[in-house]
């Protein structure tokens, strides 16, 4: 039967004072902060003032995430990976965070930035693109990537709108609202922490789960629930199909885009949805093992073993990186090569101009030094 194996951060089995006071404020190791239950599971929050009993593990909150991290389909199996701030964190916090330098120091080696080069983090960036000019032309690009990388230097204003396409005005604006500072030298206005070079974006694929049943309470928010008080639990089962499914509609599309900017896409996940990958569809992602990335990169984690004896107060480690990397088309001679076109390519890439001006209006998630 389904169980959960991490919660807010830590095995359930870890019951050490720490971990204990770490979660009566429902902190999070791995973002630094309280559990935001993913970024995107806003409906498995709990209201305590209906929950009073699970109100006394909270002292103090009035709602709180179902910080459910990982589930485990049956004893002694690899744990599922269903958040994606345990996979991977790019945050604001994620210098603070306690698992610095696993998954983040992993990533950053396959983006081979040269030592010492300033990044610009932005998350949850939206990249719309429509050609306006054509009429006849219906192509359009409309995706959000769950994280953009791009160096950051200082730039005239005359580079900032040769950059974007804006005018000024437009430019200035955006700007202005996402935390940019402006400096005056020698009569010409310069940009500081502008995105330059070139982009790597990075897509975190977590497993979704199948929902759930109420009448066994399996539903997320009460295994949840059961498991915080301590009570036997049943969590739902991982919806293998469709993690796939969202992931194959978007890999070949948003790594074709990141080439079109010369950059590249980073696809990161765990390597149970890699073996599933490989073994449900034509993909075998055993013939794309690589050290080098190429047009297509998938960056898989895994538990190894550290999961079968978890040490107290600490969180597990995801010790084990396999990168997958390969062409997105097959070579058109004799010699046919594997590759990843088994996917529909996407009818249209946006100017890298549509992407600087989409990045201008965020506010950026982080700043590193590598």
């Amino acid at each position: 039967m389904p169980k959960i194996y991490e919660l807010l951060g830590y095995p359930v089995s870890d019951d050490s004072p720490e971990v204990i006071e770490s979660r009566k404020r429902a902190f999070c190791p791995f973002i630094s902060d309280t559990c935001d239950g993913g970024g995107n599971r806003y409906m498995s929050d709990i209201d305590l003032k209906e929950h009073l009993e699970l109100r006394e593990c909270f002292p103090g909150m009035t709602r709180v995430p179902s910080g459910v991290c990982s589930i485990q389909i049956s004893d002694g199996a690899s744990p599922w990976i269903i958040c994606p701030r345990r996979l991977l964190y790019m945050g604001r916090k994620a210098d603070e965070a306690i698992i610095k330098g696993e998954t983040q120091t992993k990533l950053l080696e396959k983006c081979n930035y040269p030592n010492g080069t300033l990044v610009g983090i932005w998350a949850e960036a939206k990249v719309k693109y429509a050609n306006e000019d054509d009429d006849t032309d219906t192509s359009a690009f409309d995706y959000t990537f769950d994280y953009v990388m791009m160096p950051l230097g200082r730039v005239s204003k005359t580079e900032a709108l040769e950059a974007t396409g804006l005018e000024w005005r437009a430019l200035q604006k955006n700007l202005r609202d996402s935390g940019h500072t402006f400096a005056l030298r020698n009569g010409e206005t310069y940009i500081e922490d502008f995105p330059i070079g070139n982009p790597v974006i990075i897509e975190v694929m977590t497993s979704s789960t199948s929902g759930g049943n109420k009448r066994k309470r399996s539903c997320i928010p009460q295994a949840f629930k059961d498991c915080m008080l301590g009570k036997h639990h049943l969590a739902p089962g991982i919806n293998y199909r469709q993690v796939w499914a969202r992931m194959a509609s978007q890999l070949i599309v948003k790594s074709q885009a990141a080439m079109a900017w010369n950059g590249k896409t980073i696809w990161v996940l765990q390597d149970l949805l890699a073996d599933y990958i490989s073994s449900s569809t034509a993909l075998d992602l055993k013939k794309f093992i690589s050290e080098h990335t190429d047009e297509v990169n998938i960056l898989a984690f895994s538990y190894g073993n550290n999961y079968k004896q978890p040490e107290n107060a600490k969180t597990v480690s995801l010790s084990d990186s396999t990168l997958y990397a390969g062409p997105i088309r097959s070579n058109n001679g004799k010699d046919v090569q594997p590759c990843f076109q088994d996917i529909v390519l996407a009818s249209v890439c946006p100017p890298k101009n549509v992407l600087i001006t989409a990045l201008t209006k965020k506010t950026l998630a982080n700043r590193l030094t590598v």
